[in-house]
């Protein structure tokens, strides 16, 4: 298919406007860290459902109901270390009930606030979890259109799972927030840097804290030492998250596991919001040509906005650029004949 025929499949409707970053907020690291801190969660009519999943485990989803039986949906994929509470994935639920949507907050496993059963939790790789959250919530809605939102790691995840799937895709539109579409590029990134380090402390103190709920679970699996002992990203999947889940080592984990080389095998319309300056990940790792080649992807890669920040406006009262240009695509694409 040719680049001209992706206007068949994207809209020009669909795009957002050019982002520019709020008033003292064009470093990458104020964006990315006021994007944590200036998000504030809306107040949305929640409900909790636990889906036991084919082994035994289970998977906690936030559900927010349309008004319409026939509106469609979209399944939102948190970040690494992330959950369905956290204001990006509420500020995103927000913007979809605005348009109509109804929405699956997904919880990966591990992160709604309760260890799961078994050993094994979530990476960036992990597709059978979404496969199987798409097939049940595809049931019951009963032929309504289903978009998907995934958000860094949860991007990376969802760009690998609509590869594998390819024109089969029970989803029909995706957007892809900040994805570290290259993982070892984004480790030996986050490894080289004052502020990198700063960042992995904060991921793997939570990391950490999941591995002791779960020591009975693990002992016989993995060198629980070694575990404690990593000091970087890289460390961690290097001792847990690798031999966990089948892969040799970080490295056999992040080349299997990274969704850039896997692009052009997407078939359904995907927006890919990135930021040039994204501290997890250089620019030069992007997958731009990969992007270029499929007519399926329409990539916007804005010169700031950090990681998951794109805050425009003010920072006392910011506009959340993202969220609207999401909400914005999947209503228009999938209104779309």
């Amino acid at each position: 298919m040719s680049r001209s025929a992706a206007n068949e499949l994207i809209p020009a409707a669909a795009l957002p406007p050019a982002f520019r970053p709020a008033r003292l907020a064009a470093n990458p690291h104020v964006q990315t860290i006021a994007g944590k801190y200036a998000r504030r969660s809306p107040q949305l009519p929640v409900t909790r459902e636990r889906w036991d999943t084919p082994d035994g485990d289970f998977l906690d989803i936030d559900l927010v109901s349309p008004r319409d039986d026939a509106a469609p949906w979209c399944v939102i994929l948190h970040g690494l270390e992330g959950h369905s509470e956290r204001p990006y994935v509420r500020c995103a639920a927000a913007a979809l009930r605005r348009r109509g949507f109804g929405v699956a907050a997904l919880n990966f496993r591990s992160c709604s606030g309760e260890p799961n059963r078994k050993a094994r939790a979530y990476h960036s790789g992990e597709t059978d979890d979404l496969r199987f959250v798409v097939r049940y919530l595809s049931d019951r809605l009963g032929g309504a259109p289903l978009g998907a939102l995934g958000i860094s790691l949860g991007g990376n995840v969802l760009l690998k799972y609509l590869a594998e799937e390819g024109d089969g895709s029970p989803v029909h539109a995706a957007v892809a927030m900040s994805v570290p579409y290259d993982l070892q590029a984004g480790s030996d990134l986050l490894e080289r840097s004052r502020i990198g380090r700063i960042y992995t402390h904060y991921f793997l103190r939570s990391l950490l804290s999941k591995v002791e709920d779960k020591t009975h679970l693990l002992a016989e699996e993995v060198d629980l030492e070694r575990v404690r002992a990593a000091k970087t990203l890289r460390e961690f999947d290097d001792a847990l998250t690798a031999p966990l889940h089948g892969f040799r080592d970080a490295a056999d984990y992040y080349a299997r596991s990274s969704s850039g080389p896997l692009l052009t095998e997407i078939r359904v319309p995907t927006l890919l919001l990135h930021a040039q300056d994204d501290p997890f990940l250089p620019f030069e790792a992007v997958p731009t040509e990969a992007m270029r080649r499929n007519p399926a992807i329409h990539p916007i890669l804005t010169r700031r906005g950090g990681h998951v920040g794109f805050l425009r406006g003010s920072l006392r009262n910011p506009g959340l650029w993202a969220e609207e240009a999401s909400a914005r695509f999947l209503d228009v694409v999938l209104a779309a004949p």
